[in-house]
């Protein structure tokens, strides 16, 4: 577990971790590609952990995607995967709501289509996706129409979040038992070059703060992204990997749900913040020390070429 150190893992470390894993699970930005290019050497690990007989699968915050975009975009990275392997919020989302909620009803969505296409894909209609535009004026704001079929409020990322979509949202969650359930809580999105663009947190921030309701969220480091994969392949937690290049999502994922956890510095967080959750002594930022790190995730090719 997490918590009493944060070490380099290099030599006989590498062979002895892979040892005791049998599934490996792999956050994906900053990790296996940086925006359009795959890191240098992640292909070929990927190929052989599962030529060693390791499960690889990829958890991602990202909701913009379907199962199917992102095979395909690893694929044409150089990926070796198939659908079933990747657990992106917008998958994961529609699960919680189908096996877990048992939803009988439609989702207002405010989201992307790719998030309407894995609604739709396990059987749940949907309203909203697509510009809201303001009409009429603000005393009619509050009596907008509204579909009697809708029992859950869903908000991912929405390129086309608005006032009206927000109000929309309050309007439904003020109704008597309208579930409520967001993708993520990641309030930046990192890009190159250290930019960065806001991202899905601050808008469930803003439906949160309307709707005076806290939504339930199914991305990391929220132990459903885990249990999605574990009650599909049935993988023991103690002989799993968390990889990611975030503490806050990826590793605390990891720590959470009792997971090995290996933080990449391809990406969004550094040893150096690792450290000072380690030295803070506060229980809750122990969940975001990683038990093991790497430059980057090509580090562990030689032990699994020898």
């Amino acid at each position: 577990m997490a918590g009493s150190k944060c070490s380099r893992l290099s030599g006989p470390l590498v062979k002895q971790l892979l040892d005791s894993v049998d599934c490996v699970l792999f956050d994906c930005d900053g990790v296996i590609w940086r925006g359009d290019q795959a890191i240098p050497g992640a292909a070929r690990v990927i190929e052989l952990l599962k030529e060693h007989g390791k499960r690889v699968f990829f958890v991602t915050n990202n909701s913009t995607k379907t199962r199917s975009m992102y095979a395909d975009k690893m694929s044409t990275l150089g990926f070796s995967v198939t659908e079933e392997e990747v657990f992106g919020t917008a998958y994961c989302c529609a699960m919680y709501l189908k096996s877990v909620c048992k939803l009988e009803g439609k989702v207002y969505l405010v989201g992307s289509n790719a998030m309407k296409q894995e609604l739709e894909a396990v059987g749940i209609r949907q309203v909203g996706v697509g510009p809201d535009l303001i009409a009429g004026k603000q005393g009619d704001w509050a009596n907008v129409p509204l579909d009697p079929e809708v029992k859950a409020v869903v908000v991912g990322f929405d390129e086309h979040f608005s006032y009206m979509k927000l109000n929309r949202a309050m309007q439904y969650l003020n109704q008597e038992g309208c579930l409520f359930v967001g993708t993520n809580t990641d309030t930046r999105l990192p890009l190159e070059g250290g930019k960065a663009v806001p991202g899905t947190g601050c808008l469930l921030q803003a439906v949160e703060t309307a709707a005076q309701r806290k939504a339930q969220t199914v991305g990391k480091p929220n132990q459903y992204m885990f249990e999605c994969v574990a009650s599909q392949y049935g993988v023991d937690p103690a002989r799993c990997l968390m990889v990611g290049d975030r503490l806050d999502t990826d590793i605390k994922l990891g720590s959470n749900c009792g997971l090995k956890t290996l933080l990449t510095l391809t990406g969004v967080s550094t040893v150096a913040e690792a450290e000072g959750h380690l030295k803070s002594g506060c229980t809750e930022r122990q969940g975001m020390v990683p038990d093991y790190y790497v430059e980057s995730i090509a580090d562990i090719l030689p032990a699994l070429q020898g």
